[in-house]
């Protein structure tokens, strides 16, 4: 009750100057901003056409952690290591799933156009991803219409369970070679995966350093996401916004383990399933390669009417990952995302970064 006191004053303090902070630009400028970024492609789209759809792809903390090369014939996905996040990803893991979500969304933009691609993988230097791209008929997909509605939709879901068609479209949509998907429809599945979410995240929010790096994501005012176009905004997580200083005093009385484990057993509980994502190998070919499946797992999901959300804890915690390995039964092998499905409607919309400050000519 403590928690929730807070939290209604500081909204209310907010109120009265959230307009004001977002510098004059009207009170829709954020849903009109997105609104641009998520347009359907022109005609004949240009590499920045494509990119900017590239960008709308998932992506850790939203940190857009790339960079888009332009070459001749084609294109170069970058890691962008100024954007990585050590505390809860010191692998850079989730930077190279995060690729490989790009990666896919650009593919599939691009053959839905008369641009078909192929892509491989950058051996030499941080890695990253070289796609080609080439000329001939368009080859539009239900995947590729999905992009700019695709979201990561934090919030209860309905409940209702999602059919045995609709799991198989799924399943067949995340099929890519080197990945397997582990889907967790049972409610008792649905029960003992939220007992290890729950100790993961009471782990993540007793460290003092994945607490900071979390803060400094968290866009907490309209004003603060549209300045910045990244990181996580508040109100697409169903949050009110507030200024950024007010959002910053009161974000430890608000989000403890007790509070997040709260949220996160009515979500789970509320989703028709989980996804569990599994490379062959725990290397950076492999993330990518996680990252194209599960793109293509959430494009399909979208398509359908589905909503999904992330929910890594297990996945982030050296400990607790050994742990949630063991429960799953995957041997040796490192599960790499971790997702909840069901029903529900859309949250506000996340922004990009302009595709000029992401797509590079080549030096």
């Amino acid at each position: 009750m403590h928690d929730r006191r807070i939290l209604m004053l500081g909204a209310a303090a907010a109120a009265s100057t959230v307009v004001a902070g977002c510098g004059g630009r009207g009170p829709d400028a954020y849903e009109t901003a997105v609104a641009r970024q998520r347009e359907r492609l022109p005609s004949q789209p240009e590499l920045r056409d494509i990119v900017r759809f590239a960008t709308l792809a998932a992506n850790s903390h939203n940190t857009q952690p790339w960079r888009f090369v332009a070459r001749p014939g084609g294109v170069s996905i970058l890691p962008d290591v100024s954007r990585r996040t050590p505390a809860v990803d010191p692998d850079d893991h989730h930077l190279f799933v995060s690729l490989g979500c790009a990666a896919e969304n650009l593919m599939l933009a691009a053959a839905a156009n008369g641009r078909p691609a192929a892509s491989a993988f950058i051996e030499e230097g941080e890695g990253g991803i070289d796609i080609d791209l080439g000329r001939g008929g368009a080859s539009p997909s239900a995947l590729a219409d999905a992009i700019p509605h695709r979201q990561s939709t934090r919030s209860d879901y309905d409940g209702s369970p999602v059919s045995a068609d609709d799991l198989r479209l799924l399943e067949q949509a995340a099929r890519i070679d080197g990945v397997s998907l582990r889907l967790l429809t049972g409610a008792g599945q649905r029960e003992e995966a939220l007992g290890h979410v729950m100790r993961a995240n009471g782990a993540q929010l007793d460290d003092p350093a994945f607490v900071r790096e979390l803060l400094h994501w968290i866009r907490f005012s309209k004003a603060d996401a549209m300045a910045r176009a990244d990181g996580l905004f508040a109100a697409c997580s169903g949050n009110p916004t507030l200024p950024a200083w007010l959002g910053r005093r009161i974000f430890g009385f608000v989000v403890t383990p007790a509070a997040e484990n709260r949220k996160y057993a009515s979500q789970i509980r509320s989703s028709a399933g989980i996804a569990v994502f599994v490379g062959d190998k725990a290397d950076t070919r492999h993330w990518v390669k996680v990252g194209r499946s599960f793109q293509r797992f959430a494009l399909q999901a979208t398509a359908l009417g589905i909503r999904h959300a992330h929910i890594n804890q297990p996945l982030e915690v050296p400990a607790a990952r050994a742990e949630f390995s063991r429960w799953l039964g995957v041997g040796a092998a490192r599960p790499d995302l971790m997702i909840r499905f069901g029903r529900a409607p859309a949250m506000p919309m996340s922004l990009r970064r302009p595709v000029a400050a992401v797509l590079h000519q080549p030096v």
